[in-house]
């Protein structure tokens, strides 16, 4: 898929942003004001009549590279809508830790703050349980990054009765298991044995891996070896010497970077050097605090978004996000990005105003949704369906020398 530009009159300065600081107590961080950090701009006050936008995702904890990259995206885009001057945002952001019942806890925080529209939630299982208070209350939301199917249907086993309000900026788990599969089968020169290393009491892993092996399956791709862990284990040798000693060339990863970082370095360790392939829960794993980026050379990763892209977008996006926060914007930031940009184009096509209820608002986003096309930072002519799936291609990236570099087919 080629990746076109999404220019609304150019990239408008970044402006200071109405922004509550997170507290860990999840306390509504709409309500106070940040902390000043050094050469941090001053928060300007919400502009009248603002439609009010809002979601959870890890701000501290082991995934909070996730979380900041969302957020981090989100204030951008709101500070360059909010400079152009047709509609008004505000938002803010709760810390889940990437705990269900923290989310619940947060979704109950952005309700009391007022909560028009929503981002949902950064991670996949905190989606999933809050995903039925949205239905319950009638708000419109779309996650960056909560790719599993349980965000988005009531009955994820069987991808039925879905939500209706609630949709998805990134490509769900099955479609990464079957996309991932996919892309080794036609690359075989990567490797023709795979191993699997997948988390088993975690939603988004066992939804990439089913779809992964059912898929291979289908393809001729050879699995050898197949192993699972739970919760949170940081010894995986014995995972590792089964993959190895099956002849596995390929290691299939369909986990988040946390573990993925871990099995690198006992990888290396024991002398196995397969071609690592992760999917989009990989992403971060260059930012990770303490880890050596030199084994995480050669890794490919399937994701929506290359920051090394020469659209002009993605290069404006970049260098904005880089100023601003030090760093290279990874795949959440891009779909967290994405999402404004999608919602500020619906509520313009549709009209609303923030004075209504967030059930007509609700009806007016989803019609748009269901029927316009939009074309952003990870995908053009991006599309959604009436259950809130969202259809766009995934493509390769590979690190090579500490960052990511599209792979060119």
């Amino acid at each position: 898929m080629k990746f076109e530009k999404l220019l609304k009159g150019g990239l408008a300065a970044f402006m200071a942003l109405s922004m509550a600081a997170c507290s860990n107590s999840g306390s509504s961080a709409a309500t106070e004001t940040p902390a000043a950090e050094e050469g941090a701009e001053a928060p300007a006050a919400a502009a009248a009549g603002a439609f009010k936008i809002g979601l959870s995702g890890p701000l501290t904890g082991g995934a909070s590279v996730y979380g900041q990259a969302v957020k981090n995206a989100a204030e951008i885009a709101v500070s360059e809508i909010n400079a152009e001057g047709k509609i008004a945002l505000e938002f803010t952001m709760e810390d889940d830790e990437h705990d269900a019942e923290k989310a619940v806890n947060a979704y109950n925080a952005l309700k009391d703050w007022g909560l028009q529209i929503s981002l949902l939630t950064v991670t996949s299982a905190p989606g999933a349980a809050v995903a039925p208070l949205y239905q319950e209350d009638s708000t419109f939301a779309i996650t960056p990054s909560g790719s599993s199917l349980a965000v988005i249907y009531g009955d994820a086993a069987n991808a039925a009765n879905p939500y209706g309000n609630i949709f998805q900026m990134c490509f769900t788990d099955p479609n990464q298991g079957v996309a991932s599969a996919d892309y080794l089968a036609a690359h075989t020169n990567l490797g023709t044995k795979v191993g699997i290393i997948y988390k088993n009491d975690d939603q988004y892993s066992i939804g990439i891996h089913d779809k992964f092996v059912a898929e291979a399956a289908e393809k001729g791709l050879e699995v050898v070896s197949d192993e699972a862990f739970m919760g949170e284990d940081n010894d995986f040798n014995v995972q590792i010497t089964k993959a190895k000693d099956a002849g596995a060339d390929i290691l299939f990863l369909p986990i988040y970077y946390q573990p993925a970082s871990t099995i690198l370095k006992q990888a290396n360790d024991m002398g196995y050097a397969p071609t690592v392939f992760g999917v989009d829960g990989m992403d971060g794993i260059l930012s990770m605090e303490g880890f050596d980026t030199s084994l995480a050379e050669g890794v490919y990763l399937l994701t929506p978004f290359s920051a090394d892209a020469s659209d002009d977008l993605t290069k404006n996006f970049v260098a904005n996000y880089q100023s601003k926060f030090g760093e290279t914007p990874n795949q959440f930031a891009a779909d967290a990005y994405d999402c404004i940009y999608a919602i500020a184009q619906a509520i313009e096509a549709s009209g609303v105003t923030s004075d209504m209820s967030n059930a007509d608002i609700k009806d007016a986003l989803v019609s748009q949704f269901t029927s316009m096309t939009f074309n952003g930072l990870t995908g053009s002519d991006v599309n959604w369906d009436a259950s809130g799936e969202v259809s766009k291609a995934p493509k390769a990236v590979v690190i090579k020398n500490g960052v990511y570099v599209g792979v060119e087919d």
